[in-house]
């Protein structure tokens, strides 16, 4: 240390200076050395550690790497480089000067445990790059919530060491003295660690993953799940507005997950159509030839007392499970309820093939376009209320 500052002095007597403004130079030339040094091996990490490590990665068979090493968490941990080489020259140039010493060694201090944290932040935030598109697996989510805990801790921690730094006291005895202050953390973080609770429900139960479809009526919820986090899951709904709800809500109230039906063999059609009781008859002989010329039915199929209601039925049955758009293998079926100010309610029940939502209700439409019209065909009315003005 003597050394050096000898060394700088006869540099500056060289050039003919002399009196007291050789301390003065030589304390800004020491300065402005640690700045310069410092300003270069930023410069010497940006641009050649990054790169190098940016094609070792690339070159290499494996995806891990080029996610884990990316470049914005190579470049924040460059930026602790030049914090480490000041932290290491403050003793060289402010030795005799214990108060600026002290001083910007804690602020040395607290940038180089600001950029660390920043830097590890952004290492985790790097693990979301193995998720898989579309749904994320169990694992995944698991991973996602601990890597949230795990940045609250480090946060948590960053802050600590910045205390201790400023008020110049051991980190250790800080922690332990937090024993005092266990309920107002436990105010401040209750909504992490009531979402990470909810969280971890939610997902060692299946019951929610990314890309599911979910509806929550009471938080206007009807679409696919975006993202999932310790306090939020994020919803985008199919008018493309972003509904944010907490993990909380889900495990307290219910809601729909249509997951099942997404992976299950159809989508059900569940509709009533009301038709007018005073149009429900016995057929007489020119319904019946007409239903026979028509093709609905054999001459043989129509020998008895028949209501055009139950033939109607009949035959919508026999139609929804001929359509090739509608799945025969499940249940399927045409039936009436109690009759009612509102005619005769008729139930249709069966599964489509097609379960994506425009393909679904456009054929959905095709089917009861034809129910609508077929209806007359057996001289029945669709029951329609007009109020009087």
């Amino acid at each position: 240390m003597e050394s050096i500052k000898i060394y700088v002095e006869d540099l500056l007597s060289m050039t003919g200076l002399t009196g007291t403004i050789i301390p003065v130079l030589r304390y800004v030339s020491m300065v402005l050395m640690a700045v310069l040094l410092a300003w270069l091996s930023d410069w010497l990490c940006r641009r050649l550690f990054v790169p190098l490590v940016l094609k070792l990665t690339a070159k290499t068979e494996f995806d891990w790497d080029d996610k884990l090493f990316n470049r914005s968490v190579l470049v924040s941990a460059c930026h602790i480089v030049p914090a480490i080489v000041i932290w290491q020259l403050l003793p060289l140039v402010f030795y005799q000067y214990p108060v600026v010493f002290d001083i910007l060694k804690r602020l040395t201090g607290i940038y180089i445990t600001v950029m660390t944290t920043r830097t590890l932040v952004c290492f985790i935030n790097a693990f979301q790059g193995f998720e898989s598109e579309g749904r994320r697996s169990n694992m995944e989510q698991y991973a996602r919530s601990f890597s949230s805990v795990v940045k609250i801790i480090l946060l948590f921690l960053a802050t600590i060491v910045v205390i201790a730094i400023i008020f110049n006291k051991n980190p250790l005895t800080l922690i332990a003295g937090l024993g005092a202050m266990s309920a107002v953390l436990l105010l401040v973080f209750q909504d992490s660690i009531t979402g990470l609770v909810a969280g971890i429900r939610l997902t060692s139960n299946d019951m929610l993953r990314k890309g599911d479809w979910i509806t929550v009526e009471k938080a206007g919820v009807n679409g696919n799940v975006e993202d999932m986090t310790l306090t939020t899951v994020k919803v985008r709904n199919f008018d493309n507005t972003i509904v944010t709800i907490s993990p909380k809500t889900l495990i307290n109230e219910s809601f729909q997950n249509w997951k099942g039906m997404q992976e299950s063999e159809g989508r059900r059609v569940n509709r009533r159509v009301s038709y007018d009781v005073h149009s429900v008859r016995i057929i007489d002989e020119a319904l019946r030839q007409h239903l026979i010329d028509k093709g609905y039915f054999k001459e043989t199929e129509l020998e008895g007392r028949e209501v055009n209601l139950t033939l109607f039925r009949r035959y919508m049955e026999r139609y929804i499970a001929s359509r090739e758009d509608v799945n025969e293998q499940m249940t399927h079926f045409v039936t009436e309820d109690e009759a009612g100010a509102n005619g005769i309610p008729v139930e249709f029940y069966f599964f489509l093939k097609h379960k994506k939502w425009e393909d679904y209700e456009h054929h959905m439409s095709d089917i009861f376009d034809i129910i609508y019209a077929t209806s007359n065909e057996f001289g029945l009315s669709v029951h329609q209320y007009f109020p009087k003005n």
